[in-house]
């Protein structure tokens, strides 16, 4: 239930409290006063109406809306604490305040904490059932109609199942028109890489084999030389005449005879010694070196051919001309292939795994459109008598309304993410006519009354627990937009019972122009837009007041005959109110 309703500084209004009770609350005033913008003020607080900065009142830098909210039952209680993550219990009051800045900035806190607009809309989902003036047009739309009949029915969980398999499965549908419509590229591209493949595996490269091949193939290509001067290098320090060994041996024992003589040139001797032994050993080894080089003709044509086919796979997969002294661009692109030949197999395999999960899920749709096709027409065969019930008391005695519903499979045109039906509701208004479609009712009356029988039998008490507990404030903006003063009486009196004794937990709002309405009021709220000052200090201001009797004998008096009073229009709204009363 809201117990109070707190406008600062938006639109007209500079300050404005409102108390509001169980019952029904009306408002009232003259047009342009700023009916409506109060209860845009609760749309606005609760994240149903986007209210832009221009809305702040002038002067002002920020507008501020708050209401309390008290939770009455404990199903309301524990959707609500579920939906603004907070620990709630029946009897609890709820603090919304929502901040408007210039900037275009708003900020909102439930009970002081912080809250996202995403939270306070599945909140208001549960608090608050808000009915426009344009309400009628909505239920002329067959894919409105079919959500007014699952709530009847208490099958909206079971519809939103059905919406998330089909939209599932109409994700699945498009990546197999993806896959087949990419069919014949695949192919080309798998027989591509998968050539390129095999072409880098039958070389079978090896990380580092490039260098120590160029190396060899440099030894192979020069061994003739190579062998010759390392020969004649060895000839020159020790197997020729007078070769440099012999020639140090000799100076080595002459050093040493002289050193025999002077021990200063020992160190001297010593050192020609040891420089005469690292030839010979250098010699030596040079003899082994030459010794251990055969020239094979065969391994050369080996290596070069080797070389040929490394050098070819760097030339077409070694990239952008980076390191193509190395084998790695090749290696790598060897790996990238093999990815996306795994990736285009699997792609292939994907296609029939598609295939299979979209039967799974075609069955799946096929056995909840079913459930929801079979509650749709159980809820149908229900709703039509009490509609035409309510009727009766809104003055449309001879009026019927009926639930048709065609169903089909999954490929029919009536199939959708709400399910295999198409819903429509048909109405006979007058006897004689045939029954048409709700939108070819011309009567603006007539389909306000529709509606609002709708919504009587909507909030019925064991709808509201079929449809898992609805909410306990309904508002309804303008309910009586063309009806005249005689359905006026009847429709206020339907209001009333919707906010009666029955249910001490239900709230009605309602703005509303008509006397024969407002008669029916617990609560009657005034709203009066006055100017203030003058000059360039001239102002607008709205004011929202609970009205007395004797006020509330006095605005129903000019509703009925303006704003001039006279004993006779008072008498007559006297009048209104004890029969609202009787």
């Amino acid at each position: 239930m809201l117990r109070e309703l707190h406008i600062q500084n938006l639109a007209v209004i500079q300050d404005a409290a409102v108390e509001f009770g169980p019952g029904l609350n009306v408002f009232t005033g003259k047009t342009g006063a700023g009916k409506s913008l109060v209860l845009g003020a609760l749309e606005s607080l609760l994240g149903l109406r986007k209210s832009p900065p221009k809305m702040i009142r002038p002067g002002a830098d920020q507008a501020r809306i708050s209401g309390v909210f008290e939770l009455m039952d404990q199903m309301i209680s524990d959707r609500v604490a579920a939906a603004l993550d907070q620990e709630l219990e029946p009897g609890d009051q709820v603090l919304i305040t929502r901040k408007l800045f210039a900037s275009g900035r708003s900020s909102l806190t439930v009970n002081g904490q912080p809250a996202t607009a995403a939270m306070l809309r599945a909140a208001a989902e549960v608090l608050v059932d808000i009915h426009g003036q344009h309400d009628h047009q909505f239920l002329l739309r067959p894919s409105n109609q079919i959500a007014v009949l699952d709530r009847f029915a208490g099958c909206e969980a079971l519809r939103q199942q059905f919406a998330e398999l089909w939209q599932n499965m109409q994700h699945l549908l498009s990546q197999r028109e993806e896959l087949e419509a990419s069919r014949t590229l695949r192919a080309q591209q798998l027989e591509l890489y998968a050539f390129q493949a095999d072409e880098i595996d039958a070389v079978d490269p090896v990380p580092g084999e490039l260098v120590e091949l160029e190396a060899r193939e440099r030894l192979l290509s020069n061994l003739r030389r190579i062998k010759q001067d390392a020969d004649a290098a060895h000839s020159a320090l020790y197997d020729s005449d007078g070769s440099i060994s012999e020639r140090l041996q000799a100076l080595t024992h002459l050093l040493i005879d002289l050193a025999d003589l002077d021990e200063n040139l020992s160190p001297v001797a010593e050192q020609v010694r040891t420089a005469t032994l690292t030839l010979q050993d250098a010699a030596f080894e040079l003899s082994r070196y030459g010794n251990r080089l055969e020239l094979d003709p065969e391994e050369l044509g080996e290596v070069e051919q080797r070389l040929n086919l490394l050098n070819r796979l760097i030339q077409k997969y070694g990239g952008n001309g980076l390191d193509d002294d190395t084998l790695q661009p090749v290696l790598d692109y060897r790996d990238q292939i093999g990815a996306k030949i795994a990736e285009l197999r699997n792609q292939s395999a994907d296609q029939s795994q598609i295939d299979q999960t979209i039967n799974r899920a075609r069955g799946e749709l096929t056995t909840i459109g079913g459930e929801l096709s079979a509650m749709r027409r159980a809820a149908a065969e229900k709703i039509g008598p009490k509609v035409q019930k309510q009727l009766k008391q809104l003055d449309m005695a001879e009026a019927t309304l009926r639930v048709c519903i065609e169903s089909g499979g999954l490929d029919d045109a009536a199939a959708g993410p709400s399910g295999l039906d198409r819903v429509e509701m048909l109405a006979r208004t007058n006897p004689g006519q045939d029954e048409r479609p709700l939108r070819e009712i011309a009567s603006g009356g007539e389909l306000s009354r529709v509606m609002l029988a709708l919504k009587s039998v909507l909030s019925g008490g064991r709808q509201r627990q079929a449809a898992g507990g609805t909410v306990d404030v309904l508002v309804f903006d303008e309910i009586d937009a063309n009806i005249g003063g005689r359905l006026g009486h009847v429709i206020g009196r339907k209001l009333r019972e919707l906010a009666s004794s029955k249910h001490d937990d239900r709230q009605v709002l309602c703005i509303t122009h008509l006397p024969q309405i407002a008669a029916f009021a617990d609560r009657h709220f005034h709203i009066v837009k006055q100017v203030r000052a003058s000059g360039k200090k001239k102002h607008t201001r709205t004011t929202v007041r609970q009205l007395s009797a004797d006020s509330r004998v006095n605005e129903l008096a000019e509703m009925l005959a303006g704003t001039e009073l006279t004993p006779t229009s008072k008498r007559q709204a006297k009048e209104l109110l004890d029969a609202a009363s009787a």
